[in-house]
């Protein structure tokens, strides 16, 4: 949820109008929306050389996911891997755009470790590929703005250690 929704949510629920401090906080949001903008075009516009980067970064720490036997054996395993790493990039964009990890953990963190473990997927392993993802994305932006987006890569790889 964005800071806007946030404060008007809060404000109606308390039957009030928003106080100085969370219009502030509104005109903070508001001014960096051209930065969160400009991430998220990056970031889409690269999705498919970031997961391509990625993913090599990650079979050279985990050469034994794509060894016979590893979870990401074969061409329609790897396939679904690397369409999760696409995935949890674009969980980061809408960080990005709110401002917060609300989307991040509402769209695609609940369940997520049940949800690996069922199927056999080594979750230390999906944070390293977070952790690639991060590399990858951070290395195409402006220290500024990857400054801005790491956090967002940083609640994914903590939610999953």
């Amino acid at each position: 949820m964005s800071v806007v929704s946030q404060v008007i949510l809060k404000a109606d629920d308390d039957l009030r109008y928003p106080s100085s401090g969370e219009l502030k906080n509104i005109q903070s949001f508001l001014q960096t929306g051209e930065q969160r903008i400009r991430i998220v075009t990056t970031l889409a516009e690269g999705e498919k050389k970031i997961v391509e980067q990625a993913s090599k970064q990650l079979w050279k720490l985990h050469p034994d996911y794509i060894a016979p036997g590893g979870n990401a054996y074969g061409q329609k395993q790897r396939s679904q891997c690397i369409r999760d790493y696409g995935w949890y990039l674009r969980l980061v964009t809408y960080g990005v755009l709110a401002g917060d990890i609300g989307p991040i953990e509402q769209i695609g963190l609940i369940g997520v470790r049940d949800m690996y473990n069922s199927l056999g997927v080594p979750v230390a392993g999906m944070a390293d590929s977070i952790a690639a993802l991060k590399v990858a994305s951070l290395s195409r932006l402006s220290e500024e703005d990857a400054a801005a987006a790491a956090p967002y890569f940083d609640y994914i790889i903590q939610e999953m250690s």
